[in-house]
């Protein structure tokens, strides 16, 4: 959905009375003053509905390797990150649970994540953008002075991408695999990806699986010791300690209220929506003021 307008109805009213009367023979002389405000607002905001090519593009659309790295320069975790926006890194598969292509993710993929979190930490990971010809490029770069305490993580990150250890500064482009040992080949996931790899973590009921309603929930056989990404729960009675909920066919389906780091990830898909958005954008939304 999207705000297509937005008007604002709103009036301010006045009154004074005021009122005098002598020589009453039952009540005397009197004076009567009195006074009296009214202010209304009824705004009235209209949603429309995502259709056609801006709702296939919104979902489909991979998420820029920008603006993904932007995120990961303002602190967001590295590790969070790649777990939820990478596709692949210099050929390392992340996991997918989407039920056509799902996959574990392969063996290197959570020792590379954990070693790029722990020098993002000790502040040896960053990112920049300088022009290249007409375009603008990203690069990445790692501080290899002076950071004796990720000496390990570096050549495990080297190694594992296949980086010229000599090198400090990495071009970063999109696609599956690098051209050369000084590129940081990155393929990002759209928003319909990432939906369908959180929706394989659901805690689907054993009886709708036997039945054939729903595939069973991929189990990574690399991911040994590492915490799920999210936890939608299942449940036959209604929740009561739930941070979101939905009914669907009889059960419910939920993520605890406890659960901080699933919680974490659905509020999150807000704000990689508004990545997704490349297209041209449309004026804002009309705002109508009457002045009288």
């Amino acid at each position: 959905m999207e705000v297509s307008s937005i008007i604002s109805q709103y009036a301010i009213e006045g009154k004074i009375n005021l009122g005098a009367s002598w020589n009453d023979p039952v009540f005397g002389d009197s004076q009567i003053v009195g006074g009296s405000g009214k202010y209304t607002d009824r705004p009235t905001i209209t949603y429309s509905p995502l259709v056609g090519e801006k709702f296939t593009r919104s979902l489909m659309t991979p998420i820029p390797v920008s603006g993904f790295l932007s995120l990961i320069q303002a602190e967001y975790p590295a590790d969070f990150m790649f777990r939820i926006c990478v596709q692949t890194i210099n050929g390392i598969d992340n996991r997918f649970g989407g039920k056509l292509m799902g996959r574990s993710a392969h063996p290197d993929f959570y020792r590379l994540i954990a070693a790029m979190r722990r020098i993002q930490k000790a502040g040896g990971l960053g990112m920049r953008v300088e022009p290249l010809g007409e375009k603008k490029a990203t690069v990445m770069f790692f501080r290899k002075e002076n950071i004796d305490e990720i000496v390990v993580e570096l050549e495990l990150v080297d190694q594992i991408l296949g980086l010229d250890p000599e090198s400090q500064e990495y071009y970063v482009v999109y696609g599956a695999y690098p051209a050369n040992d000084k590129e940081v080949a990155i393929l990002t996931r759209s928003m319909l990806q990432i939906i369908a790899d959180l929706a394989s973590y659901i805690d689907v009921p054993a009886k709708d699986v036997q039945e054939g309603r729903v595939a069973p929930s991929l189990v990574d056989e690399n991911a040994s010791g590492i915490s799920p990404l999210i936890r939608i729960r299942s449940d036959a009675s209604r929740p009561d300690d739930a941070f979101v909920k939905v009914q669907y066919r009889g059960g419910w389906f939920y993520i605890d209220d406890r659960d901080l780091d699933s919680k974490r990830i659905f509020s999150f898909l807000m704000m990689l929506f508004s990545l997704t958005e490349t297209g041209a954008q449309t004026g804002a939304p009309i705002v109508t003021v009457p002045t009288n």
